[in-house]
Parts: structure tokens; sequence; C-alpha cells
């Protein structure tokens, strides 16, 4: 090791012996008394238009002015307990998924906005996509206010489903059965029909359209069941058939090279793929029923919340209450970042509309297919799916192992907590 990052190490744990940490995180604090504080994990492009987002608000010469502060998720998950039980350099706002917030609420790291707002009524269920509106509330008090309700659907090769699926898009919707026949047609020319992409997602907009339940009793995990094994199955078929990208495949090379009929992925991931020359359009996952009314796209949203303090502020409280109630009628940039706003005002505004994603929200039966599978554990749940991921599917394990292990996993994640 170089003497400088010796000398580095050992100023570093000289600070951390005495709990000066601020020193090396000097992002905690606002520049003034009059500064919000707000972070999220915003690092990519998308962190690029939020801190577009957070100028403009603060060009309106607000008291309080925003301080945008973009962690990667993984440092910014890890600091949120350390600093809430530290009661120091709290954040005056902070980006949640979703999904997260019951379990904060249970671990006392969240204070709820009920409070405030009385004096904010254009902050309600009227004014934001409901399931992103919904979600946001836990024991009949809400803890979070959407951003956005961002959604993973299915870009598609235009040129290719005109070859080898010629009437699949008919109806926007695009069966399994309807993948399955064109990955059987493009297969002697070296065409992929649909690419294996992130299984998290995948797994659960099929679950849902099969009636699947995450938990019976809210606690609970309830995995290990036929309607996991039937998801499994259908993957398991189309891989064995060779209708889908193979272990070891780039699906999104394939797509971008014009090698891949259908490509399950993020809203987010439009910005990337406009980029490049292939030729594409997009629609809604895969579904398994041509009925629109059956239909699964599975969504995540980002929230804003108030972590707990131990002396909340209500002046400075209700100036991060005038930011969120400015960005909900000023989402536009957000969208640009190639997300779908949480605010109903978006689907009035001519240039959203223009936009590739604006379908999942200015159509009302496709705003319904959005659904979040708001489980408390989730977070153990989407650990073992994105660890292990395509396991069962490519073979490297029995679907009755992969089950069972899902299960259990969770379980005993669930049961080293504490009881509510």
């Amino acid at each position: 090791m170089k003497k400088a990052q010796i000398f580095g190490a050992i100023i570093a744990s000289f600070f951390l012996s005495f709990g000066l940490t601020e020193v090396f995180n000097p992002v905690v604090h606002a520049d003034s008394s009059k500064e919000i504080v707000f972070w999220n994990p915003f690092t990519g492009p998308d962190g690029t238009s939020m801190q577009k987002l957070v100028n403009e608000y603060n060009k309106t010469n607000p008291e309080y002015k925003v301080k945008n502060v973009s962690l990667t998720e993984a440092d910014m998950y890890s600091k949120i307990p350390t600093i809430v039980n530290s009661k120091k350099g709290i954040p005056d706002l902070q980006i949640v998924h979703v999904e997260r917030i019951k379990d904060y609420v249970n671990n006392g790291l969240l204070d709820n906005y009920n409070p405030y707002l009385d004096d904010f009524s254009d902050i309600n269920k009227s004014n934001y996509v409901p399931e992103a509106w919904n979600n946001g509330a836990y024991k009949g008090k809400r803890y979070g206010v959407p951003l956005d309700i961002h959604t993973t659907f299915m870009y598609y090769n235009k040129a290719l489903v005109k070859k080898y699926a010629p009437h699949a898009l008919d109806d926007n919707i695009v069966t399994f059965d309807e993948i399955k026949a064109a990955g059987e047609k493009s297969q002697k020319d070296g065409i992929t029909g649909l690419g294996l992409t992130w299984w998290k997602p995948n797994f659960l907009s099929l679950y849902g359209q099969l009636g699947g339940q995450l938990t019976k009793d809210g606690k609970n995990p309830n995995l290990n069941n036929q309607t996991s094994r039937k998801v499994l199955q259908i993957y398991k078929g189309l891989y064995d058939k060779k209708i889908t990208s193979q272990d070891g495949q780039d699906p999104m090379q394939l797509f971008l090279t014009n090698k891949e009929i259908f490509f399950p992925e993020g809203i987010w991931m439009n910005n990337q793929i406009k980029e490049s020359d292939v030729k594409y359009g997009v629609t809604n996952a895969a579904q398994l029923s041509d009925d629109p009314d059956k239909m699964v796209n599975w969504s995540s949203s980002h929230q804003f919340v108030l972590l707990k303090q131990p002396k909340r502020d209500k002046a400075k409280t209700e100036a991060t209450l005038k930011f969120l109630s400015w960005v909900r009628t000023n989402s536009l940039e957000w969208a640009k970042a190639g997300q779908n706003p949480a605010t109903l005002a978006i689907t009035k505004d001519k240039e959203y509309r223009k936009m590739q994603q604006s379908f999942l929200l200015t159509n009302k039966t496709e705003q319904e297919s959005l659904k979040i599978f708001n489980y408390r554990y989730n977070g153990y749940l989407a650990d073992y799916l994105d660890r292990y991921a395509y396991d069962s599917v490519f073979g490297k394990t029995s679907i009755s192992s992969y089950l069972n292990k899902l299960q259990n996993t969770v379980q005993d994640e669930v049961d080293a907590q504490m009881t509510d």
C-alpha cells in the first residue's frame, strides 16, 4: 500500500473512532438554515434530469431552496437507518422506492405527512395515479408522496414484428403464445423471439397475471406454490425451445443489432435505446391473455418521504411540501428522463403525450394495468430473484429446489425481524 493510502486510512480511522464521520460526508448538511437537503438515488442521466428540475424550482426564488444530493442507491439505502438512528445530519427530504415504506415505518424510520396535508390540498389522491398514491399510505397515514410510477414494458423491433408476427400488435397486447409462434418462425434466420432481461419484474408480472399473491397474511411469504411453478415452467418451456435468448447472451445487444424481436425492459431505458439505429416501438409487457382488463405491467414508484427527525422543523417541512406541490405541476423534465411522473397533470401536457411511455398513463385501461407488488419484505424477495435470476430456467437447478430455497430464504429473513 502506498504511503498516501496508509496515511489516509489512519486519518479516516481516527475520525471514525471519534464519531466524526461528518467530515467525510459533507453532503449531509444544508449550506444554510434556509435550505432543504434532498437525498435521492439518481446518479445517472436521471440524476441530471432531477438536478435540472431542482434548478427550475430554485429559480422561482422560494424562501427555502433545495439542495439536490444524489447518492448511489446501495450507499443511500445503507446510510438511512444509520443516520436516522444517530439523530444527526438527517436530510429534510428523501426518495425511496415505495416497497420500502412499510418496513421503514415498522422500524421507526419515517415521519408521516398527515399534520401538514390540510394546508396542501392539491396533494391528494385525485391528483395522482391511484396505484402510486395508494401504496404511499400505510396504517391510515400518508408516508409517501409519489414522484413517478415506473414500469417494465416491452420494446419491439418493427421490421422483425412485420416479418414474424405481423398481427401480434393489432391490439397492443403481445401474448406469450404470439411470442412463441414468432420465435419458432424466426429461429431458422438466427433471430431470437424474446430477450430474457431483468428477472424480478418479468417473474412478478406473470405471477400477477396468474393471480399470485406474495403473502396471505401481510407478513409470511407465499412463494413456493403452483402459481410460481407455472411461471417458471412457462419461461423454461420457451427457453428450452430456444424462443428466448440463451444463457450467456446479452439480450440488449441482440435487440440493438436487430437479432431479437421482443425486448422487455423498463421505460427508463427508452432514452438509451433511442440513441441506437434500431427501429423500434413499445407496448405492454408480455401477457398470457389478450384481454386488456387482465393485463399486468410490473411497476414501482419513487416516493418522497420524510425521514424521522427528533425535532421536526415545521417551517422547513412546510417549505418541503411547497416543493412537492410545485413538482406535481412541473414534472415534464422528469418525463424527459424516460419516466412516467405519478401526477395526473402530466397527462394533459402535449409534449408528454407524444412520448412513447405516455400510453401507460393516458389510457385508463393501461393505467389500471400498472401493479406495484408492495410486500413489506419485498427487499428479501428482490435480493433472491436478482441473485439467482434464471437459474431454474437455464437448468442450473430444478424448479422445486429454486422455489423451496426462495421460500425458505425469505421466510428466514422475515423470522429474523423483530415482531410487530
